[in-house]
């Protein structure tokens, strides 16, 4: 008598627990969070840190000197051009980090490639007043389009110490 009608196998149908749904639907909802912010951020780089007033100032205390070009073949059979040259600080204040633009140029003056390379940093150590160091580019992703010239290089950050 009390038989509502429901057979024994119809009450206890299997469902998913509640807190496993909940917890599905948190990683779907961050991995698509992740994705997008991952996908602005190679979107939207930041930009590169520019000279302060200072540093401007300070640029004509760098030189450039001893600047050679040289290409070879790495034992991957890919062609790798190197810079080398010195660095001197004739200031009076010690440089942390120097970053140039390495500007690569085809053979009507346009850029093909431009790179911001450390020729001062946290690898290489500072540079002290009165100091000279040597420093060394590789490049082996230089467009075929380049017209062979060395690049222009400009300074594009420095640190102070």
């Amino acid at each position: 008598m009390g038989n509502s009608g429901k057979t024994k196998t119809e009450e206890s149908k299997p469902s998913i627990p509640v807190p496993i749904v909940v917890g599905a639907i948190v990683v779907v909802l961050g991995l698509g969070a992740w994705a997008f912010l991952d996908y602005w951020a190679r979107k939207h780089p930041p930009a590169p840190p520019v000279l302060t007033a200072e540093a401007k100032q300070y640029v004509r205390n760098l030189r450039l000197s001893d600047v050679e070009m040289k290409a070879t073949e790495s034992y991957m059979k890919q062609r790798v051009v190197e810079i080398t040259g010195k660095i001197a600080n004739s200031g009076e204040r010690p440089v942390n980090v120097v970053e140039i633009n390495c500007v690569f140029r085809d053979a009507y003056g346009q850029v093909v490639l431009r790179e911001r390379v450390a020729v001062v940093g946290r690898r290489t150590g500072g540079l002290a007043p009165a100091d000279k160091k040597s420093f060394r580019l590789a490049f082996d992703n230089i467009p075929e389009s380049w017209n062979q010239a060395l690049p222009d290089l400009v300074i594009a950050q420095l640190v102070f110490g």
